[in-house]
């Protein structure tokens, strides 16, 4: 699958935003406790994964009627779906230079994770969370997300990798009162 940026600008996937907040002291703390941790940029990328992922609730697994949409806020309040999840990771990653992109796939609602750049290629990884039925990993060496698309239901990998979340999605999770509303609001296509 051949993935591609929506700026040629690699500097554009280490940015930070209002979003992906990687200056602020929450992500800072964190990226760094994390990096005194380990001994290599892929280490720490890994650990970082593994925090996000098994430290921070999916909202929805938890029951957790929060939305959170800001990386410090995510990171402050323990909780997200997979697109604040996804803006965590990122601000962590990005805390660190590891250039990192926001990808989607489209289940009955678009699904959120990112994709780091190691070796002059991107790589995908879904810091979603586990549960009974969803093992994601992180990997260089081949994909394990925490779903399969099935394509016979129109599921699909959006191809394009941004350097900031998509709009839609943005939108969505600024908008939410809780997270029930956010499901009613979350777009089903990008």
């Amino acid at each position: 699958m051949q993935m591609t940026q929506d700026t040629p600008d690699l500097s554009a996937y280490l940015a930070a935003d209002e979003v992906v907040d990687h200056h602020h002291p929450v992500v800072r703390e964190v990226a760094g406790r994390l990096a005194s941790q380990v001994a290599d940029s892929y280490t720490y990328a890994q650990a970082a994964f593994e925090f996000v992922r098994d430290t921070i609730p999916h909202s929805q697994d938890s029951g957790d009627p929060r939305v959170t949409w800001r990386a410090s806020d995510v990171l402050t309040q323990r909780t997200g779906i997979c697109h604040a999840k996804a803006h965590a990771l990122a601000a962590l990653l990005r805390a660190e230079d590891i250039p990192t992109a926001f990808c989607y796939q489209k289940f009955e609602v678009v699904h959120g994770l990112v994709a780091v750049r190691f070796g002059g290629a991107w790589h995908r990884q879904d810091p979603r969370g586990n549960k009974p039925g969803v093992d994601a990993r992180f990997s260089l060496d081949g994909e394990q997300l925490a779903f399969t698309l099935d394509p016979k239901s129109n599921e699909m990998d959006y191809l394009v990798l941004y350097a900031e979340p998509h709009p839609a999605v943005l939108s969505a999770l600024r908008a939410a009162r809780d997270r029930p509303h956010l499901w009613e609001l979350l777009p089903t296509a990008l």
